[in-house]
């Protein structure tokens, strides 16, 4: 069963290399990647259960142990992340058989996007710093192609400013290691824990602030943190939805699995500077999101400027470090990821109907929709926090983690930032879906059923999560509890 880790890595790889061979059989392409997703779902799911009930599970791949060889590890932390990547990649696959265009189906889309998974469960799963670099490549170059393809100008240039953003990102990563290697001389993520932790028994010394600092820039780019999110709004505009929401369900939360990770299980011992710059950009964050979410009249800018709110919320909890407000983090993160990808979807068919995202061009779409409507509506509560949906139950545990270490100004800009989010969301709402009824032109060839069925399954998935938080929280409890106490990772992996 412990061979259960590598199948969600493997089976996309597998997949993605069979289906280069079916380009122009677009419906085999289909049924292969669909079967895939599933079987990646099922085998994920199996995965928590194994680590619910058996605790933390690790593999060396090779006849090497850990700290020498290569190791993959699951801990409940990753273990959901990898099932909720799998149900995110499944609902965008479907979605994409009706929206992403025979075009692209022929060049490779399918491919590409089983590499894209490759990557992301990858950077959740393996135990080895330098792999974590390795899986990031993967879905960096996995990435470039899901952007640029169509050819689209939009596309074609933002691709350029993402690319050379990525390449300095990368090459600062490269450098974050080798000097983290310099310095503790390993790269198996648990040894590095117990190597740090011996050299700071007398407080953690400056070339391991810095270091630390250093990976907060790398994650932080990737993660789009303030300030280094000045690449996404445009960067994540140009693609078509299906991608769209990949992107932003998926992509900028492995940035934000890899800070809490590297914060937790390496820097812990550096609560006076390292944790406090993570708490102060978490908080800028949450503020340049809102303000962005709420200046925009273009409806993909709005939900793209709340994945940097959601993302300071989640950092935020993650840099106040105690039990309640990493259970907040860990629960947000997870709800964030569903809803994020419903609500890009949900952009999708009402650009699929009205041709624009302007949203001033946008209006009355709630007389001959009304289930786009009402799913959008309850997707827009789920986002804001409004109880007992899934938003509200995160953002409350972060919130008091922050009250129990008298972080006031934190946890009210966090509580406060809900009433924004709210207003930003319901914009779109109030002035998108009432008001007067137009016709677009080419509405009639939106196929708006089938489009619906995606989103609609990960907002009542998101909806389960809130109303059914007390049989989910047990889990999220475990994983919190492994974050908090990195002895049980380091003991789970060295087997000491």
């Amino acid at each position: 069963m412990t061979n259960l880790i590598i199948l969600p890595i493997l089976i996309p790889l597998l997949t993605g290399a069979i289906l280069i061979f079916l380009k122009n059989r677009i419906m085999a392409q289909r049924v292969v990647a669909t079967l895939s997703a599933i079987t990646t779902l099922i085998v994920s799911f199996l995965m928590v259960h194994k680590v619910r009930n058996d605790g933390i599970q690790s593999l060396n791949i090779s006849s090497w142990d850990a700290p020498f060889g290569i190791t993959l590890v699951s801990d409940m932390f990753s273990a959901i992340l990898v099932f909720t990547t799998s149900i995110v990649a499944l609902v965008c696959l479907v979605y994409s058989f009706k929206s992403i265009g025979v075009e692209r189906e022929k060049y490779y889309y399918y491919p590409v996007l089983n590499f894209l998974i490759v990557g992301i469960n990858g950077a959740f799963t393996t135990g080895d710093i330098f792999n974590l670099f390795v899986f990031f490549e993967v879905m960096l170059m996995s990435s470039y192609v899901l952007l640029v393809l169509g050819g689209t100008k939009i596309q074609l240039r933002e691709s350029i400013k993402y690319l050379l953003v990525n390449i300095i990102s990368s090459a600062l990563f490269v450098i974050a290691v080798a000097y983290l290697y310099s310095v503790v001389g390993t790269l198996n993520m648990a040894h590095i824990s117990a190597r740090i932790s011996e050299a700071s028994t007398n407080g953690m010394p400056g070339i391991l602030t810095v270091i630390a600092v250093l990976f907060l820039i790398v994650f932080g780019l990737k993660g789009a943190i303030f300030p280094l999110y000045f690449w996404m709004p445009g960067s994540y505009y140009a693609p078509p939805a299906p991608v769209l929401a990949l992107f932003g369900a998926l992509l900028t939360k492995v940035g934000v699995y890899s800070i809490t990770r590297t914060y937790t299980l390496f820097f812990y011992h550096d609560r006076d500077f390292a944790f406090q710059l993570l708490s102060i950009l978490a908080i800028l964050s949450v503020l340049v999101g809102v303000i962005g979410a709420i200046a925009y009249w273009d409806v993909k800018k709005i939900i793209i400027y709340n994945i940097i709110v959601a993302v300071g919320v989640i950092l935020y909890g993650v840099s106040v470090m105690n039990h309640t407000a990493l259970t907040g983090s860990v629960y947000y993160l997870i709800h964030d990821m569903l809803i994020k990808a419903a609500l890009f979807l949900l952009v999708g068919v009402i650009m699929a109907i009205t041709g624009t995202s302007n949203l001033k061009n946008i209006s009355g779409l709630i007389t001959r929709y009304p289930g786009l409507g009402w799913t959008f509506f309850i997707a827009a509560l789920a986002l804001a926090g409004i109880p007992p949906l899934s938003g509200f139950v995160g953002k409350l545990l972060i919130v008091q983690g922050g009250l129990e270490v008298e972080s006031y100004i934190g946890a009210v800009l966090v509580l406060m930032s809900s009433l924004l989010v709210l207003f930003s969301i319901m914009k779109i709402f109030i002035n998108g879906f009432w008001g007067e009824d137009r016709t677009y032109e080419g509405e009639e060839k939106a196929p708006v059923k089938w489009l619906l069925i995606s989103p609609v399954i990960l907002v009542v998935i998101s909806a389960l999560y809130g109303i059914g938080s007390e049989s989910f929280l047990p889990y999220i409890s475990q994983a919190a509890e492994t974050l908090l106490d990195p002895s049980i990772y380091i003991e789970a992996v060295l087997k000491e």
